[in-house]
């Protein structure tokens, strides 16, 4: 294996990752903003399916300020909120979703953390659509986030309703 050194070669290792939606898209579509605005672009997407989404984590997240000062680790909960995000991003654009709707995160289950979240950490999050049921707007999704390759938290299943 060859381990890349140098600025040139390591940005070198970013330059196939395609950006699907930026920063400007997401703000198009979610209604959330700093600091609660969770994810900062997709990388991947399947309309109706699944999306791949990344959040940049710096020493300068709100949230670092009182969890936990001199140990700073993004609360899980918003670890699951950004997947959550990203699952909005999906959910959103169903066919049948309504256009100008919202979506309300009404639960998760089988939450497991796995590996602390720290600034300069990037979440890597895989979201997929288990479910949808468009006369209700209700939508289940299954989620998963990586740090360095390694997973550092799962959901089994968090569910969503859509309304006007």
């Amino acid at each position: 294996v060859v381990v890349p050194s140098g600025a040139e070669e390591i940005s070198a290792l970013t330059q196939n990752i395609n950006t699907v939606f930026t920063t400007e898209d997401i703000d198009n579509l979610l209604p959330h903003r700093y600091p609660f605005a969770l994810v900062d672009r997709v990388v991947e997407y399947e309309a109706g399916k699944r999306a791949v989404g990344l959040k940049s984590v710096t020493k300068n997240e709100e949230f670092f300020n009182g969890h936990f000062p001199g140990r700073p680790i993004m609360p899980g909960v918003l670890q699951v909120e950004a997947m959550a995000q990203l699952a909005g991003i999906v959910a959103l654009q169903m066919e049948g979703a309504e256009p100008g709707a919202v979506f309300f995160f009404a639960g998760a289950d089988g939450i497991k953390w796995k590996k602390p979240v720290v600034p300069g950490d990037t979440l890597v999050m895989e979201v997929e659509i288990k479910k949808w049921n468009k006369k209700f707007g209700l939508a289940k999704a299954t989620g998963t986030g990586y740090v360095d390759g390694t997973v550092a938290v799962v959901v089994k299943e968090m569910t969503f309703a859509l309304a006007k």
